[in-house]
């Protein structure tokens, strides 16, 4: 064992407070700038994904709070969490570092998105449906924003493929989970126009 994998081992045992946790939580979430799974910093840290859940909480009180002094708040999800900038200083992060504003999603991708935001999973025939027009250049287009995701086939002939949001949906959205999602009155689902042959019939 050379002298820096003994180092590294030394620093990992010495984290034995729930500050010097918390800390390297910290840590780890700044370095990578992506949303990291409570199981994994639980592997790192020695503790169950619930401990980790459970500090990271904590966390998001100190950062998250209309009081806090940070510019950045800790992002918790079902699975995971990230640490991100404040929305309010959004602005100035664009100005500072040349970011150009991104295109919006459009009218029909909207849609699609709370269709399957509020019914998923859910086939592209059911989105047909809801919507009464063609929706797979939307599908296509929020797959390739990673918005929503294939999640499986549903049991039925021809096996569709099945759609639902991902938690890039959550993150872009500032939602902790699926149920952070405005309340909504009940989807009726229009009937599917007959077959013509059935009409005849």
């Amino acid at each position: 064992m050379t002298d820096n994998i003994k180092n590294e081992a030394t620093a990992l045992e010495a984290l034995s407070t729930v500050e010097d946790i918390c800390r390297a939580i910290e840590a780890i979430l700044f370095a990578a700038g992506y949303p990291v799974a409570y199981e994994k910093l639980g592997e790192v840290l020695g503790l169950t994904a619930k401990d980790v859940k459970l500090l990271c909480e904590n966390l998001a009180e100190k950062y998250n709070g209309e009081s806090s002094p940070h510019g950045i708040m800790l992002a918790l999800f079902p699975d995971t969490c990230q640490l991100c900038t404040k929305e309010k200083f959004l602005p100035y992060i664009r100005e500072a570092l040349g970011i150009r504003r991104g295109g919006n999603l459009s009218a029909s991708s909207l849609e699609v998105l709370a269709v399957v935001a509020y019914n998923q999973p859910v086939t592209r025939s059911f989105i047909d449906q809801v919507r009464g027009v063609d929706s797979s250049y939307a599908v296509g287009s929020l797959i390739d924003k990673g918005l929503i995701e294939s999640c499986g086939r549903l049991d039925a002939p021809g096996r569709p493929m099945l759609y639902a949001t991902s938690d890039k949906f959550l993150r872009v959205f500032g939602f902790n989970s699926l149920d952070d999602l405005p309340q909504t009155e009940p989807l009726v689902v229009p009937e599917a126009a007959p077959l013509e042959n059935e009409e005849q019939e």
